[in-house]
C-alpha cells in the first residue's frame, strides 16, 4: 500500500486516525502497532513474521546491552552479534540473487537464485534497528523495556518503507508522552498534501517523458532526447521521494510525531559535498554517525579519510539497490567527494556562483544515469547518446514533440524544486496566508484524487530500495 493511493487516502488512514483518537492514551501504541502490521502486510502478508523477528531480535539485544553495560567485553559481543544478524537479514533477502547470479558466472560454479521477492522497506528499517542497540551500548539512548513501544518504533507506517530513516533516539521520548494540538493536526494535514500533489502532480507526469526515452532503442535516442529523458527523471525521483518524506513528516504530526527533515532543495547546491547534505539527509546522517565516525571520519590524515569515504560511499550505493550499477554509482560520487576534499572545494568557493551550481547539477545528472539504468551497456548507450556519440543525432521531430508537450511541467518543476515557492508564499501578507493555505491544499487534494482515480501510471520509485 502507497500513500498516494485510494484505498489508503480513504479507506486505511482514516479508520486508524479515528480509531488512534478514540483510544485511551495509554493504548494508542498498541492501537499503532497493530495497524503498522497490517500496513505493512497489505501486499506480503509473509514478511509480517520477518518483521516481528526483526524486532525481537533487536528489543533482546538492547535489554542484554544494559544488563551486561558494565561488562563492556560482553556488552560489545552482544552488539556485534545483533549487527551481524540484521546484516545477513538484509543481505539475504536482498542480496542472494545478485551474489548468486555474479558467482555462477566463473566456470564450475552454479548457485540457484531463490528468486525471493523484496521485503518492502527492508532497507529501512533494518537500519532504524539496527541503530537502536548500538545508541544504547553508547550510552546515547536509554533502552525500551516495553516491548509494544518499541514495536511501535520499528513499524510506524508514515516512515516504515521509504524513510526518512527515524533513530530511536530521536523519537525515544514521543513514544512515550506525545503532545497534540489543532495547529500541529493541520500542519500534518497541509504537509502531507504538498507532498501529494509532488508526487501525484509533478512527479508521475514527468515520469512518463523520462520512460518513454528509457525504453527507446540506443540507435533513436538523439542528444535533446537523452537529456530532455535524464532531466525528467532527476525532478521525478527528486519530487518522488521527497514528496514521500513530505507525506511521512505530514501523516507523522498528525499522529503526533515529530521526524526529521530529509531534503532540503538539494538542486541548489553549489558542490556535491552539499548536495549530499540537502539530499536523503537521514540516510546522510547514518552512515556519517554509524561508519563513516567509528571508521575515523577526518581525523587520521588524509589518506584515511580518503579510504572512509569511499567505504561509506561504496555501502551507500550498494545500499541502494541489488545490482552492481548502485555500487558504480555510489563510488562515482565518493570520486567527486574526494576530489572536493582534495582541492575542489577550494576552487568552486573561488569560482562564481552559476559555474558552482552548474557544475553540481552536471554531476547529479549524469550520476541519475548510472543510478536508474540496470545494465552497464544500457547505462553507457544512454551516456553516448548524452554527449552525441551515437548515429542518432542531435534532434528530431519526435524531440520536439515531447518537450512542447512537456516542456511547461518542466519548468514549473524545475521552479518547483527551489525556494521560489516558499518565498513567494511569506510575501503574502501573514492574515492572508491561512485562507490561501487551504485553498491551495484543498485544491491539491481534488486535483490529485482525480488523478489518482483516473491514472494507471503511479509508481514509487524507492520501494526496490
Amino acid at each position: 500500500m502507497v500513500f498516494s493511493s485510494i484505498p489508503f487516502l480513504f479507506l486505511y488512514f482514516p479508520i486508524v486516525l479515528a480509531v488512534y483518537y478514540l483510544t485511551p492514551l495509554r493504548w494508542r501504541n498498541l492501537w499503532l502497532f497493530l495497524a503498522n502490521l497490517v500496513f505493512y502486510g497489505w501486499g506480503e502478508p509473509v514478511y509480517i513474521l520477518l518483521m516481528l523477528f526483526s524486532i525481537c531480535i533487536n528489543y533482546l539485544s538492547g535489554l542484554l546491552i544494559e544488563k551486561h553495560r558494565a561488562n563492556d567485553r560482553l556488552a560489545r559481543r552482544f552488539l556485534i552479534l545483533n549487527t551481524a544478524v540484521n546484516l545477513l537479514l538484509l543481505m539475504f533477502f536482498k542480496y542472494y540473487d545478485l551474489f548468486a547470479g555474479t558467482l555462477s558466472a566463473i566456470p564450475g560454479v552454479s548457485i540457484k537464485p531463490l528468486g525471493l521477492t523484496l521485503p518492502i522497506g527492508i532497507s529501512f528499517y533494518t537500519f532504524q534497528t539496527m541503530s537502536y542497540p548500538i545508541d544504547v551500548y553508547r550510552g546515547n539512548a536509554d533502552v525500551q523495556r516495553n516491548f509494544i513501544n518499541f514495536g511501535t518504533f520499528v513499524t510506524l507506517f508514515p516512515q516504515l518503507i521509504a524513510g526518512p530513516i527515524v533513530r530511536y533516539k530521536d523519537i525515544a521520548d514521543q513514544l512515550d508522552e506525545r503532545s497534540h494540538s489543532v495547529e500541529k493536526f493541520a500542519s500534518g494535514v497541509s504537509r502531507f498534501l504538498v507532498g501529494l500533489g509532488k508526487k501525484v502532480l509533478i512527479a508521475n507526469n514527468i515520469g512518463m517523458l523520462w520512460d518513454t526515452y528509457a525504453t527507446m532503442p540506443a540507435g533513436e535516442l538523439t542528444v535533446v532526447g537523452a537529456w530532455a529523458g535524464i532531466v525528467a527523471f532527476s525532478l521525478q525521483i527528486y519530487f518522488d521521494f521527497s514528496g514521500y518524506s513530505d507525506m511521512a513528516i505530514g501523516l507523522g504530526r498528525m499522529l503526533d510525531f515529530e521526524f526529521l527533515e530529509n531534503f532540503n532543495y538539494p538542486y541548489i547546491s553549489k558542490s556535491v559535498t552539499e548536495f549530499w547534505r540537502r539530499w536523503h539527509i537521514s540516510l546522510g546522517t547514518w552512515f556519517r554517525d554509524y561508519v563513516y565516525i567509528p571508521l575515523g571520519g577526518n581525523r587520521r590524515g588524509m589518506p584515511r579519510q580518503i579510504f572512509n569515504i569511499l567505504v561509506v560511499w561504496a555501502l551507500t550505493g550498494f545500499w541502494h539497490g541489488a545490482n552492481w550499477t548502485f555500487l558504480l554509482w555510489g563510488l562515482y560520487y565518493a570520486v567527486f567527494l574526494i576530489l572536493e576534499k582534495l582541492f575542489l572545494l577550494k576552487w568552486l568557493d573561488r569560482a562564481p556562483r552559476f559555474v558552482a551550481h552548474l557544475y553540481t547539477l552536471l554531476v547529479a545528472v549524469c550520476g541519475w544515469v548510472l543510478f536508474q539504468l540496470d545494465s552497464l551497456s544500457h547505462v553507457f548507450s544512454y551516456y553516448r547518446a548524452m554527449f552525441g556519440l551515437n548515429s542518432a543525432g542531435f534532434v528530431v521531430g519526435d524531440d520536439w514533440y515531447y518537450l512542447s508537450n512537456y516542456g511547461v511541467m518542466l519548468c514549473l518543476a524545475a521552479i518547483a524544486c527551489t525556494p521560489i515557492g516558499a518565498a513567494l508564499y511569506r510575501k503574502i501578507p501573514e492574515k492572508a496566508r491561512g485562507p490561501v493555505l487551504c485553498i491551495l491544499v484543498l485544491a491539491g487534494l481534488l486535483i490529485s484524487t482525480a488523478y489518482l482515480v483516473d491514472a494507471t501510471y503511479n509508481p514509487f520509485l524507492y520501494f526496490r530500495f
